[in-house]
């Protein structure tokens, strides 16, 4: 009979496998998508759409987690585990249905990702806790090096499948999730058992309210902050972003100040007086903003500038930035099982460390490399970095649970998911912020030179108002921008057109303006994770069960000592 401490670990894996496929698949699938529901999406009415449909997965995501863990806490994790199964591949199923097109198409795939983020919730908030109460101390950081790898290899199954599927038909993208979800939920309710002790207290309403309106404010006002505003390339000057962010500020303030005065918080604010709680949640946040900042960065470059330039047409280039990526992710696979068998024997905090600093030192010297790179140099970089994040995660993760009471789990597996996933919402609006701003003052002049060196100066005014969204956004979808900019009917020779819509020149133009900007991202990437590294020196990991042994037998101790003034007294 396979113990349940296996049934827990499969079970969680399989969720991270699924929950991550379905963040990566649907940004190589994108065009496909647009292409089947019958909209441009870099038309400027389509681009919401466009951010949303990336977007809307993460902040719902951000959103439940520290809800749902408490929740798990209170009902039982397995039971919420098991429900968000379900509604995720309930989720899935509709997309593949999507049954529009047109606006009212777009609308229901994100109503139908919308679906899926909840159902991803109850599964990435429970996790860890699930794996925490199943592992005993020593066989954590191995245990959760394990579901961690499904999180990274779902990152890659996910670019590369949705690639090949995309190619023969829009929809099935959407199917690879309903087999491995109709499995996962049979899998779960039939053979996952609870193990968590509950904690009975009243549901904190006004603390999920205040806590749900404060977050969904700031992503809100963070995605279209990077959304064009008027003339300007960004929203960061337009009255409801401003608004938003405020507003947003404000609640979480609120927030944090409820939450200190009732009796039964939705997050116990006490857990972060835990100094290693405090520091692995936040460090979760910074390294998490990296990672998934350096995979947006890394997709752009492979795929608006490297592959075109190297023969790749643009069509195809979402699936082969996927493989060339492979080296990251495989990297990160392996080296986090040997870093959580190393955490299990030898402690966390230097590993941590060591991950950090080696993660911020790979980032910096990203920032030298030439945009057409000889590929194993980036290789290598790409290989140091996934150590470094590999010998930070596991043992994080494995040693922050390992700190926290056992009623408490639920919470707290919720709170550190929730930084891990506000820091990849977070990458995209800080790194895109920066790479727009450069971009937006360099590359206009960078296309009118271009345009006239190659004989077609007529077509300045309409390519060099080119947005830098629109630019950026283009080559993220592996969409060459340029031929929706020339008018019907332009009077220039044919041979300079097709040069101009032509495979390598748009990335021959964006390239100067798009590595200087690269390079003031890399450079802000590294400085946090070195910050970070340097902050974990101030950990003090330490089991919770070892806290509570050290304070009975300081207890003990106490009382003997009292025993014995007692007893002297007396003679």
């Amino acid at each position: 009979m396979v113990e349940q401490k296996w049934i827990a670990l499969s079970n969680t894996t399989l969720g991270q496998l699924v929950a991550t496929i379905n963040t990566s698949i649907i940004i190589v699938a994108l065009p496909p998508v647009f292409r089947g529901i019958h909209l441009n999406p870099l038309l400027p009415d389509s681009f919401p759409y466009l951010l949303w449909i990336i977007m809307s997965y993460m902040i719902v995501v951000s959103v439940l987690l520290l809800t749902i863990g408490k929740l798990s806490d209170i009902f039982g994790r397995v039971r919420l585990f098991n429900l968000g199964f379900l509604i995720f591949t309930m989720g899935s199923i509709l997309l593949y249905l999507t049954p529009n097109t047109g606006d009212i198409g777009a609308l229901e795939i994100i109503l139908f990702r919308i679906i899926q983020a909840v159902g991803g919730s109850f599964i990435m908030a429970n996790s860890f806790a699930l794996i925490t109460d199943n592992f005993k101390e020593s066989e954590r950081g191995f245990a959760i090096s394990i579901n961690s790898l499904a999180s990274v290899s779902g990152v890659s199954i996910g670019i590369v499948v949705g690639g090949v599927l995309s190619v023969i038909y829009w929809r099935d993208i959407f199917l690879l999730s309903v087999p491995l979800g109709i499995f996962g939920t049979a899998w779960s309710y039939l053979k996952l058992k609870e193990t968590s002790p509950r904690k009975k207290q009243k549901i904190d309403v006004l603390g999920n309210v205040l806590m749900a309106a404060g977050l969904i404010s700031l992503l809100i006002g963070v995605t279209y902050g990077i959304t064009p505003y008027k003339q300007s390339p960004m929203g960061w000057t337009n009255p409801m972003v401003i608004l938003a962010l405020i507003i947003g500020t404000l609640l979480i303030v609120f927030f944090i100040l409820w939450e200190g005065r009732i009796e039964s918080p939705m997050l116990n604010i006490h857990l972060f007086r835990n100094r290693t709680f405090a520091i692995g949640s936040f460090t979760a946040f910074i390294s998490a903003m990296g990672m998934m900042g350096l995979l947006y960065m890394l997709t752009l470059l492979f795929q608006g500038v490297w592959l075109p330039l190297h023969g790749y047409s643009f069509s195809i280039t979402p699936l082969w930035a996927g493989i060339y990526m492979l080296p990251l992710t495989v990297t990160m696979g392996i080296f986090g099982i040997i870093a959580g068998r190393l955490a299990d024997r030898s402690g966390a905090k230097w590993l941590v460390i060591f991950g950090l600093l080696l993660s911020g030192v790979s980032l910096f010297i990203l920032s030298f490399l030439s945009y057409n790179f000889l590929y194993y140099k980036m290789m290598i970089l790409l290989i140091l970095f996934g150590i470094g994040y590999a010998f930070f995660n596991s043992p994080n993760i494995a040693s922050v649970m390992s700190t926290v009471p056992p009623q408490e789990r639920g919470s707290a597996s919720g709170t550190l998911n929730n930084m891990r996933n506000t820091g990849y919402v977070a990458s995209m609006g800080i790194f895109f912020s920066i790479l727009i701003a450069g971009i937006s003052t360099t590359l206009p002049s960078a296309i009118t030179s271009a345009l006239n060196s190659a004989g077609a100066s007529s077509l300045d005014k309409t390519v060099s108002n080119m947005p830098p969204t629109v630019a950026i956004f283009g080559s993220f979808l592996g969409i060459n921008p340029i031929p929706s900019f020339i008018p019907n009917g332009i009077n220039l020779p044919a041979s300079t057109i097709s040069i101009i819509e032509g495979n390598t020149w748009f990335s021959e133009v964006f390239s100067g303006p798009f590595m200087s900007s690269l390079d003031v991202v890399l450079f802000f990437a590294s400085g946090i994770t070195i910050i970070a590294a340097l902050i974990s020196i101030l950990r003090k990991d330490r089991r919770y069960e070892d806290s509570l042994e050290t304070i009975a037998r300081t207890k003990k101790e106490s009382e003997n000592n009292s025993n014995k003034l007692d007893n002297h007294g007396k003679l």
